[in-house]
């Protein structure tokens, strides 16, 4: 136990509470499990509390983030990992000439920070997009906390590789898909993510903006609008400023489905404009005959976003 006594110091040392979390916007409190609502998708959780059979307890702090604050800014010193309580977040690079490109977005019950473990600096900016809360830990004290727990070790395993299939993911989508699939990516996998946490799968509010989400998507902010109409226009779901409904799941895996088909199955783009978009409206509606994606859980893209 010296050695993980020694980590806690190090944790208080660093500054915060008892974790090493540096000073920031929000209050700051030690962290309960008890009662969190995203309890069984949090990895913090599967620490034990207390110091018992040689355990290294793992202390964090609850913090209080508001719409618009930085949880963390590329270059940033990695110190801590964050686990989301509540609220949303957005991943972030700014380009030179002061462009930002959103790399994800993030919501309760998902970890923040996990990319500076390697350089050992946050390679973005992480912000908040509503009042939320986090729940910090410092790095140190959580790998002696992963090497006394087999069962929170396997966890943060399965934590990392989904973070790993979420990128590789994200990069199929804006390589192999139009506008209209990677918006209904996008919405198909909120909703699943949503469910996944005991929320409506078929009614749910963006906290992002246009304009964040088409940085996300490669898509400009006209883009965007115009696929919504389109999805909207095909009975596929129903929007409403940032109030979306799904109205049609399956319809938005046959545009997944019918986007996916080799370049060589693919019909021939019309000469005319208007043709064209009265053809995707229709295919829209109608969808392809032949298998659906697989079900939520049983792909990569149930990781996506």
């Amino acid at each position: 136990m010296d050695k993980a006594n020694a980590l806690y110091r190090l944790g208080k040392n660093r500054g915060g509470a008892a974790t090493g979390m540096g000073t920031g916007p929000g209050d700051q409190a030690q962290a309960d499990c008890a009662g969190c609502p995203v309890r069984r998708a949090c990895l913090l959780a599967y620490a034990p509390a207390e110091p018992r059979q040689g355990l290294h307890p793992l202390v964090h702090v609850r913090r209080r983030v508001r719409r618009g604050e930085s949880l963390f800014r590329s270059g940033d010193p990695f110190n801590n990992l964050y686990a989301i309580r509540s609220g949303f977040f957005k991943t972030a690079m700014l380009y030179a000439d002061g462009r930002e490109q959103v790399g994800g977005f993030y919501m309760a019950g998902e970890m923040l920070g996990l990319n500076g473990i390697g350089p050992q600096v946050h390679i973005n900016t992480a912000t908040a997009l509503e009042d939320g809360e986090v729940c910090s830990a410092s790095f140190p004290a959580l790998e002696q906390a992963l090497l006394d727990s087999p069962l929170m070790q396997r966890r943060f395993h399965k934590i990392m590789a989904e973070e790993i299939v979420r990128e590789q993911t994200a990069m199929m989508l804006l390589g192999s898909f139009a506008a209209e699939g990677r918006l209904a990516a996008f919405l198909l996998n909120l909703a699943y993510r949503y469910a996944s946490r005991g929320y409506s799968s078929e009614e749910f509010h963006l906290r992002m903006t246009r304009e964040e989400l088409g940085s996300y998507l490669g898509l400009t902010l006209e883009t965007v609008s115009r696929t919504f109409s389109r999805l909207h226009d095909a009975g596929l779901v129903e929007v409403n400023l940032k109030r979306v409904r799904i109205l049609d799941v399956k319809g938005l895996r046959r545009v997944l489905d019918r986007e996916r088909q080799p370049p060589e199955r693919s019909p021939r783009p019309d000469s005319t404009p208007r043709r064209s978009a009265e053809r995707s409206r229709r295919a829209l509606r109608n969808g392809r005959s032949g298998p659906l994606l697989p079900g939520p859980g049983a792909a990569p893209l149930a990781l996506v976003c």
